[in-house]
């Protein structure tokens, strides 16, 4: 840059910090300190390295920023207002205000934020899967900008990050870490040790940069570095002060998250020359490609694979065949957790190995690199066993509250999985996913509703979660069979009907065996297979209560909270039906080793408990 130029950054800088501690101290609340330690760096970033079309928020040729330490984002909107895409009326009178787009922590409900964050140590993971998408699927110059903040680098989820970066060689993201030494209640770990920062980055295989965050010749010389064509991923290492400009509160503690009182802001913003509406305009991006490498084809004939009545087929077979079939269509991309031979996800690399990333065991990248690639508007598919989606559910959370179109399949579920125990049975994997925003969640029992339900789940916006089993069971629906969300299947259906059975998964068999013995003593029973779990068949429960007397029997392969049962509880919480009588079989204890029949047994969600619980309802 010339001096003009860093004159320019100078008074931006000056600007945002100004327009950082008048929206927060507007509203009352916000993290306008945070805001201040990173004007400088976010200044020269806007006037000579963001390549951004803000009047264009979506063509495939801009660069991308994250906020990875949403909480600033009093300078994130400041920078808004800056390039003109918002005013002033609504950065500081809108801003954390009841229904307004400046949330306390960016979403994308404006259309210059990717993803949603605020929780920290996810803006880097989600960033890796854009910078993914940028060179392997788009294979577009984009670059990806990523704001950190130095209290996160204590989140282990970062070190995934650039991990996965370095081994993917993605030289298009750079990380900018803000170190100001004081976290919420204190100084950080490393507080400004940057030499421990850097070596830490280096371990990892990123390429370290330390530079004095306010010194704005430093920032550009560094800032610059970036696009010479390297393979490695680039960390700024920015050694800076938590309320700069303020000359009261510099590098004081107990400030964070707190605006300033209205006589203290009055006093910073004449000490920093007052408002001021300056206009920026960002460099323009690349002049090359405009369009992505790869162009969805949601159109692509899929031919499913196709099973035998009564061949004996694991869902998670299934679901391999069906994600390699749906290989035709480019817009689909697989990422597994090191357990594709497990899962089946590697069918889909045996065919497309050029969309198929290997996030290794590291569950809180794979679900972060989907949120990313999805921001691409790819669809992704991420699998490993269910249980261990757990370590990554905060990821989930936070993918809903960016409206991210990511689908989830997780195998090896319940107690059916067999010998290898507790720690890898997932027995609240329903309820967790049941409880995220927007969420649908499928639990197919045999190959065909898996096939089908996994080529729905491409067309199906949102987070879509597939639950699959290990052990394999009996093909009981023809080819032809059409599965819908939100529906179910009836077998053994009667205007007669005692009781019904409910189940989902490896419990619908049971229930299907259950339902044969139990007309051998006379007992009349519907079996309802509940494949969608959420949103779940309401009608056709209603409709066996008002056949059955409300006679119910729900079976389900997880703890008895959240799941199955609960969605049917709920379902039927203010329907007009008879008075509910309800036996509900789920595992109670703490499950052990065994056979996968030896331990559906002992949890008590066998046929034979199914039997003995509907005659127990039938004579009511």
């Amino acid at each position: 840059m010339n001096e003009d130029q860093l004159d320019l950054c100078r008074r931006l800088a000056g600007q945002l910090r100004v327009d950082s501690i008048r929206c927060s101290t507007s509203a009352g609340s916000g993290h306008p300190t945070s805001s201040l330690s990173a004007a400088d760096l976010m200044a020269v970033l806007l006037v000579g390295h963001l390549c951004y079309d803000w009047g264009q928020p979506h063509s495939p040729a801009n660069d991308h920023l994250i906020f990875s330490k949403g909480h600033a984002s009093p300078l994130l909107y400041s920078m808004y207002r800056a390039v003109g895409v918002v005013d002033e009326d609504e950065l500081v009178n809108t801003y954390r205000r009841l229904g307004a787009r400046l949330a306390g922590h960016p979403t994308p409900a404006l259309p210059w934020v990717d993803v949603a964050t605020g929780s920290l140590g996810q803006g880097l993971p989600d960033g890796v899967g854009i910078a993914l998408a940028g060179k392997y699927l788009d294979k577009l110059p984009y670059h990806v900008w990523v704001l950190c903040g130095d209290s996160e680098t204590a989140e282990g989820s970062i070190w995934e990050a650039l991990d996965k970066a370095s081994y993917y060689k993605l030289g298009n993201l750079t990380a900018i870490v803000d170190i100001n030494r004081l976290g919420q209640r204190g100084p950080t770990e490393l507080q400004w040790d940057v030499e421990r920062y850097a070596a830490r980055v280096e371990a990892f295989g990123a390429r370290a940069i330390v530079v004095d965050g306010h010194d704005l010749a430093a920032i550009d010389a560094a800032l610059g570095q970036v696009r010479d064509g390297t393979d490695q991923p680039t960390v700024i290492l920015a050694r800076t002060i938590k309320a700069k400009g303020v000359p009261e509160l510099e590098d004081k503690n107990g400030w964070h998250g707190k605006a300033l009182p209205a006589e203290m802001a009055e006093r910073a913003i004449a000490a920093l020359g007052g408002p001021t509406s300056l206009r920026v305009t960002t460099p323009s991006p690349s002049a090359g490609p405009a369009v992505p490498a790869i162009t969805a084809d949601p159109g692509a004939a899929v031919v499913l694979p196709g099973y035998e009545l009564g061949e004996k087929v694991a869902t998670r077979v299934a679901f391999g065949a069906a994600i390699a079939a749906l290989a035709v269509r480019p817009e689909v991309v697989v990422l597994d957790g090191e357990v594709g031979n497990s899962t089946h996800a590697e069918e889909f690399a045996k065919v497309c190995p050029e969309r198929y990333f290997e996030m290794f065991i590291a569950e809180q990248q794979l679900v972060a690199s989907a949120v990313g690639v999805a921001v691409r508007g790819y669809i992704p598919f991420a699998s490993t066993f269910a249980v261990f989606f757990s370590r990554a559910y905060d990821f989930i959370r936070m993918a809903a509250i960016s409206r991210a179109n990511i689908r989830l399949v997780g195998s090896h579920a319940g107690v059916e999985i067999g010998e290898d125990g507790p720690s890898q049975m997932a027995l609240e994997d329903l309820a967790a996913l049941r409880a995220v925003y927007g969420s649908i969640v499928l639990y197919p029992a045999d190959a065909v509703c898996a096939a089908k339900l996994t080529l729905t789940m491409a067309d199906t916006d949102g987070i879509v979660y597939l639950r699959t089993t290990r052990g394999a069971y009996p093909v009981i629906y023809p080819a032809e069979e059409t599965f819908l969300i939100g529906g179910s299947k009836l077998h053994h259906a009667g205007p007669e009907d005692q009781v019904a059975l409910i189940g989902a998964g490896v419990t619908l068999h049971e229930c299907l065996a259950a339902a044969e013995e139990l007309a051998g003593l006379g007992i009349k029973a519907r079996v309802i297979d509940a494949y969608s779990v959420k949103p779940i068949d309401r009608a056709a429960l209603v409709e066996a209560c008002k056949v059955t007397g409300s006679r119910l029997v729900v079976v389900e392969d997880h703890y008895p909270e959240g799941g199955l049962g609960s969605a049917v509880l709920e379902a039927l919480a203010n329907a007009s039906v008879p008075p509910l009588r309800i036996a509900h079989l789920a595992v109670q204890g703490l499950p052990t080793s065994g056979r996968p029949a030896e331990l559906l047994d002992a949890a008590g969600i066998s046929s034979r408990h199914i039997v003995a619980a509907a005659q127990g309802l039938a004579e009511q």
